[in-house]
């Protein structure tokens, strides 16, 4: 297939925010594609070349596929710059660029979807010496034979940033409409296997009876079933008949799994974090039997016994550098609680049971590795899970889950036969510091605000970006009110910092991790900014800036290299009373 005729299907996605209508257009296209490509294209139109709990990347940034666009358009990077500053992004800038095009290329051959595809995993292959310039190549030889609009696509997927407005949904019922398959049985597939690219092809191929044959595999991460709120303990029993009441920790939800000896740790969004945890895939091997499994359980960060806060197990699995010394550090413990699968899946058992087979198979380690606290309670016995509840909080966890004793495991899924109890929250006044612009329909509004608190020196500490809870007309609003306050050039500032940032390091004899620790982007990420191989984001700027400025001997020095102007100082040190801050 030509890479041209999904570029076509891409800009017809792109042209609706409607979701039945793209769901038509994606259908129509995959009743046109045949069942060997059908994984490629799947993962493509979500702009990506591997699945989302692949370890693989590309490990490309903006600056190398500025690089290459310039190459090839026959201009200079700041031409380029200037282009996505225009356009909003590199895709629509080099679709402009290549109208003005100084560059022949002879004998070029049309680009296939399969190039494509095999071109971008590769860039995950490279590395060692000469590394970067090879990427370079890699990404020129498809940007020279590239059309204006395919060009486009390809700068967009390399940097995963598709911007047609189509998720998993849209794609899951899409399978389901071009293959006349039940949209509820085509949904379990795609939760049991995580692979809409299996899902597509036996349902292609195999139609309903082969969806219905696709289960879990232990080495594929299965979709996390998820949990509601709790109206109240009495409430909820009452409900349930039978429930099994489990402590809630304040940890990292993981999903364990080994196949053929091998064992691999994933999170609830599904990211691998196998090599930030070795002593996890210790804890683990020791205490199954030597059998293929998938198990769930949280991780938790704890200090002679007491579990520590959510921030410093955050730490422990975003380091990719120096794990020996964060082991030290951060102990770590393991909570178990559900088993889906042992020598067979086990999702479909009631939790009772599935526990039942936990309790029997596991070899549990005090302090170390042990199962989840646990009360099976019915109406007549609520004090019981009232009494866990107490002593959770009471030890510094987070309340407690609500499980029907007689459901099984639902990948994917949040609703009430699983529920959720914690202690009252506390509320916070955070600062406003900087925002996102959201994708899709919401690429005109700023998507997710970067908030900051203040810590015992009065000074701003970033916490995390959000966004959730807010309709179309309140992010309007909003992007209309940050929009007035807006002052800085972002780009020159980001650009400086890339320049800056080594001999700002060296002067303060600050390492790579030392920035780590301080602001949670990792090394490798600080070394690709520093190198030119990575863009930093907005976030990330202001994060290291406001770190830097905390430090009296680099205050001067951020002022020289103009990389706090005055309106980051007035956000920075005006109304800190009154909770109003705005970049």
């Amino acid at each position: 297939m030509k890479y041209q005729e999904l570029v076509n299907v891409y800009e017809a996605l792109g042209a609706t925010t409607k979701r039945l209508e793209k769901t038509d257009i994606l259908s129509d296209f995959l009743k046109t594609v045949d069942a060997g490509d059908l994984e490629k294209i799947t993962l493509m139109i979500r702009g990506t070349v591997f699945p989302s709990w692949s370890e693989e990347e590309q490990g490309i940034g903006d600056k190398f596929v500025m690089k290459a666009v310039a190459d090839v358009v026959g201009v200079s990077v700041a031409v380029v710059e200037d282009a996505i500053r225009d356009e909003g992004d590199i895709g629509a800038a080099a679709e402009k660029l290549y109208a003005k095009k100084t560059q022949m290329t002879f004998f070029s051959q049309p680009l296939t979807v399969d190039f494509v595809f095999k071109q971008l995993r590769k860039l995950a292959t490279i590395s060692g010496s000469r590394s970067t310039s090879k990427k370079i190549s890699n990404i020129l030889e498809l940007l020279s034979s590239a059309s204006a609009s395919e060009a486009k696509y390809i700068c967009r997927t390399i940097l995963e940033e598709l911007r047609i407005g189509v998720g998993e949904g849209i794609i899951r019922d899409a399978i389901s409409q071009a293959f006349d398959v039940d949209k509820d049985l085509a949904e379990r597939a795609h939760m049991l296997t995580n692979d809409l690219g299996l899902v597509a092809r036996v349902a292609k191929e195999e139609g309903e009876k082969g969806l219905s044959g696709l289960n879990l595999v232990p080495g594929r991460p299965v979709k996390p079933m998820l949990a509601q709120l709790s109206d109240g303990i009495e409430i909820s029993i009452n409900e349930m008949g039978c429930a099994l009441c489990e402590t809630k920790y304040d940890g990292i939800r993981m999903q364990v799994h080994k196949k053929d000896g091998e064992i691999t740790i994933f999170t609830r969004r599904l990211e691998n974090i196998t090599l930030a945890v070795p002593e996890v895939v210790d804890l683990i091997r020791n205490a199954f039997p030597d059998e293929d499994f998938i198990a769930e359980g949280e991780i938790i960060a704890t200090r002679d016994g007491k579990p520590l806060s959510f921030q410093n197990i955050l730490r422990r699995v975003r380091r990719k550098y120096n794990i020996e010394e964060a082991m030290e550090k951060v102990p770590l413990m393991v909570y178990l609680y559900d088993l889906l699968y042992f020598k067979e899946p086990t999702l479909d058992l009631p939790i009772i049971e599935r526990r039942g087979i936990l309790e029997e198979i596991v070899t549990e380690e005090e302090n170390r590795i042990e199962l989840s606290d646990i009360v099976n309670v019915n109406p007549q016995n609520v004090e019981d899970a009232i009494d866990l509840f107490n002593k959770s909080i009471d030890g510094g966890h987070e309340g407690i889950m609500i499980k029907n004793c007689s459901e099984p495991y639902i990948p994917g899924i949040r609703g009430k036969k699983m529920l959720k109890l914690k202690a009252e929250p506390e509320t916070l006044d955070a600062v406003v510091i900087g925002g996102v612009k959201g994708i899709g329909k919401r690429g005109d509004f700023i998507g997710s605000y970067l908030i900051a608190l203040r810590d015992e020196n009065d000074e701003l500490q970033t916490l995390a970006h959000v966004g959730t809870g807010l309709s179309d007309d309140d992010l309007a609003k909003l992007t209309e009110k940050m929009e007035e306050l807006k002052t800085l050039d972002r780009e020159k500032l980001i650009q400086k910092l890339v320049r800056e940032l080594p001999e700002i390091r060296a002067g303060l004899d600050l390492s790579r991790e030392d920035v780590e620790r301080a602001t949670n982007i990792g090394a490798k990420r600080v070394a690709a900014i520093e190198e030119g191989r990575q863009f930093p984001k907005w976030s990330e700027y202001l994060s290291i800036v406001f770190m830097l400025w905390t430090n009296d001997s680099c205050r001067a020095m951020l002022d020289e290299k103009g990389l706090f102007p005055m309106e980051l100082k007035r956000a920075f040190s005006v109304n800190r009373n009154a909770h109003e801050h705005t970049v």
